[in-house]
């Protein structure tokens, strides 16, 4: 992708100093994620990495959960800072806080990238961000926010992969969100897969079921349902790290196997059978939700939502159509539906419970 990644990432951070220092980047601005870099300047995931950790590093930026990378709002570094080389402008726009600056390339129209995920409360408090001032040379890391604890490296590396995906998940993107040495993680986690395992076991952590279910199997299945899925909303990066043929333990998410089973138990089937009708209501929430993180993956490489690319598909979709040899998907093509993945959700999950519900019929109670 990129020639030179040691050079590079110094160019691409010059660039996005200079925007800061000139206050054309202001105070609360969003500056590009990693995925929006790797976009617009087309190098690799690593060094997009090093630029933010550069300008972190510096004090320049911060991370603000929700909402990506923006800038400080502490006090404006030295203006003899290392000269900008040639070089897009940074990123694509994203919705946050306040209205970030058009930070496309040159000749590159602007387009909007991933729209920030849903901010949630983290286990074990908030993740910490590295502050925007600059305390003393441009060298230092900021101070960190507090003692470094499991339950802080976990919420962090939640926060990073709910804004930019599990792509984005590293332990030198932790440590520098944290604004700490690396090896310093390895004290609390043994490593990524360790972390992943930790972050999946603090949002199960955080899901609520009613504390007085209701009487109705079908009810209650459904709420379990509606809880995963919204949970999966809040996370799209939870779904494709979770697998169904070889499940990792995640003691947190025990309490929603057991609620399903507990729904389906006094209806005539057998043990093995309930295990696999729940199975199936968690892998078709899980596999609808899969889609979610390719969505915003998609949308911020391209910088088109899923409607708008389907717009551009217009040629190529006549030209299969030509000839007359499928009729009726002309004919559907022709009424333009309307994709809504919540729609195809709650779609789904009525026909798999009416599935449900006769089976149970059949089992005789």
């Amino acid at each position: 992708m990129d020639g030179s990644g040691g050079t590079r990432y110094r160019e691409i951070a010059a660039d996005l100093r200079r925007r800061i220092e000139s206050g054309e980047l202001r105070p609360g601005d969003r500056v590009p994620s990693t995925r929006e870099i790797v976009r617009l300047w087309g190098v690799a995931m690593a060094t997009a990495t090093k630029v933010l950790t550069e300008l972190r590093r510096e004090g320049l930026v911060r991370a603000v959960p929700g909402v990506g990378t923006v800038v400080g709002a502490g006090e404006r570094p030295p203006r003899d800072a290392p000269p900008t080389t040639a070089g897009p402008h940074a990123g694509a726009a994203h919705p946050g806080e306040r209205p970030p600056r058009d930070a496309s390339p040159p000749g590159a129209a602007a387009t909007e990238g991933r729209a920030p995920r849903d901010a949630s409360p983290h286990a074990g408090g908030s993740p910490a961000t590295v502050s925007g001032g600059r305390q003393g040379d441009a060298g230092r890391r900021n101070a960190p926010d507090g003692p470094l604890t499991s339950a802080r490296i976990v919420a962090t590396a939640v926060a990073i992969a709910d804004v930019e995906g599990l792509a984005a998940i590293s332990m030198r993107r932790v440590s520098a969100e944290l604004g700490v040495a690396t090896m310093s993680l390895y004290r609390h986690v043994a490593d990524k897969d360790d972390l992943l395992l930790q972050m999946m076991e603090a949002v199960f952590a955080r899901m609520r079921l009613p504390e007085d279910p209701p009487d109705d199997w079908r009810a209650r299945v459904e709420i379990a349902a509606r809880t995963l899925w919204a949970m999966y909303r809040r996370h799209p990066w939870l779904a494709p790290a979770m697998s169904v043929t070889r499940p990792q333990p995640v003691p947190s998410a025990l309490p929603f196997t057991e609620w399903v089973l507990s729904a389906l138990d006094g209806h005539g089937l057998d043990l093995p059978t309930m295990l696999t009708t729940h199975i199936t209501i968690f892998n078709y929430v899980r596999g609808t939700a899969v889609n979610l993180e390719l969505e915003a993956e998609a949308e911020e490489l391209t910088g088109l939502n899923a409607e708008e690319w389907m717009d551009t598909q217009g040629p190529a979709l006549k030209a299969m159509l030509a000839g007359g040899r499928l009729p009726t998907f002309e004919r559907l093509s022709a009424d333009e539906y309307d994709f809504d993945i919540d729609a195809l959700f709650d779609f789904g999950l009525q026909r798999l419970l009416d599935g449900i519900a006769t089976l149970l019929r059949q089992s005789g109670r």
